[in-house]
């Protein structure tokens, strides 16, 4: 089940909180898997598209949203 979204909800966490439940969820997730992590840490900006480069996963779209950051991570 490739297509479902996998929502991960790190909002109150501070880094790297966010990255690591990330990571748990894609390494648990099928390939192909699409990832959504919410998170209200300002380093969420740059954690986990430093994470997502090093792991080789795509960020496919990454919004502002209720306070927060949502990134739509792509598993490799």
């Amino acid at each position: 089940m490739a297509d479902a979204e996998i929502l991960v909800d790190a909002r109150g966490h501070r880094c790297p909180v966010p990255t690591l439940r990330l990571r748990k969820a894609l390494e648990a997730a099928p390939a192909g898997a699409h990832v959504r992590l919410l998170a209200d840490d300002p380093m969420a900006r740059v954690d986990v598209p430093h994470f997502a480069a090093e792991v080789g996963a795509a960020i496919l779209s990454r919004d502002e949203c209720e306070g927060g950051f949502s990134f739509l991570v792509a598993k490799p």
